[in-house]
């Protein structure tokens, strides 16, 4: 009798021990389809925004459609990519973005990096300074692109204090010879705040220690510098290097704001041209090549940067 109770007991036990791991698995199931229910917004944004946009452009970049046209599009193979390398506004565009990515990347990235050494300074004032350079950044760049129109007409602000110096001002945006170079002036100054925070950032993370260490040694300010300061900061200038160079030849607003490409085609870039050829032309199809053509172009410069800014100390 003990023994029947006894196994009765066990058997019981053993039947009361069942319920909490279904429970358990009824939990992680809840679980998993909340997080998928949390996901699914984001996916669903990328998948209309990111992954069919792509699609259509591979599509029809081999075709001759059009934005608003009455006949359907038809497959015309490589016609709109020879036509596109055959093009001399095409090759001029790609020069012109190519000059501002390599201009903008060193200039930004290093006054960018002087600020963030002046703001990480523990001085007095140095919040409000940090609100100074970062506000360009929270203003509409095509509220900045118009502020900087008017200062670089012929009677704006540039030319008048050039004047009082003796200096004639040019035709900033008129002339084809200047025209790049206000571009690249006006957007480096507008993005500075940008990357002087992240800069600044990377600043932080930086043990005083090291500083203290190094300024027992002797060592002064340039110094430390470069034995501390910029080996400190190796993730982050990666970073900004790969994030400025896209942002580089993406440029499009400033130039639809300010010169519409000219003068002579001087100021034109992939994207603008893109954009002009696809919504002005309405040129679906050739838009769609220059478009790829740029994906391409910039996947490559990317994975060049990752390469050449690689952690060789982690791939021993």
């Amino acid at each position: 009798m003990s023994i029947a109770v006894a196994a009765e007991s066990a058997s019981g036990q053993k039947i009361a021990a069942e319920p909490p791991s279904r429970k358990r698995r009824s939990t992680s199931g809840k679980a998993a389809v909340t997080g998928w229910a949390m996901l699914a917004p984001a996916g669903i944004l990328m998948l209309v925004f990111l992954i069919v946009p792509i699609i259509l452009t591979l599509s029809l970049a081999f075709t001759d459609a059009r934005l608003i046209s009455p006949t359907p599009a038809k497959f015309i193979g490589l016609n709109n990519f020879t036509r596109l390398f055959g093009s001399n506004v095409f090759w001029h565009s790609l020069q012109n973005t190519i000059v501002f990515a390599l201009v903008i990347v060193p200039v930004q990235s290093a006054c960018a990096l002087g600020l963030a050494v002046l703001v990480n300074a523990k001085v007095r004032g140095t919040n409000f300074f940090r609100t100074v350079y970062f506000l360009p950044v929270v203003t509409s760049m095509v509220v900045v692109s118009m502020l900087w129109l008017f200062m670089y007409q012929q009677d704006g602000l540039i030319n008048a204090l050039l004047a009082k110096i003796g200096i004639a001002g040019p035709d900033w945006l008129g002339d084809p010879n200047t025209a790049l170079f206000a571009i690249i002036l006006m957007s480096a100054w507008q993005a500075m705040g940008f990357h002087m925070v992240i800069w600044l950032s990377g600043l932080q993370t930086i043990s005083a220690d090291l500083y203290e260490a190094a300024s027992l040694d002797g060592a002064n300010g340039w110094q430390q510098f470069a034995h501390v300061t910029w080996p400190g900061l190796k993730q982050t200038r990666t970073f900004i290097l790969i994030t400025i160079t896209i942002a580089a030849f993406s440029l499009f607003t400033q130039i639809n704001v300010m010169t519409q490409g000219g003068p002579l085609d001087s100021t034109s870039t992939l994207v603008f041209l893109a954009v002009r050829t696809g919504f002005q032309q309405q040129q679906t199809g050739y838009a769609s090549a220059m478009s790829l053509v740029f994906f391409v172009l910039v996947l490559a410069v990317s994975l060049v940067q990752r390469y050449l800014t690689r952690d060789k100390d982690l791939q021993r």
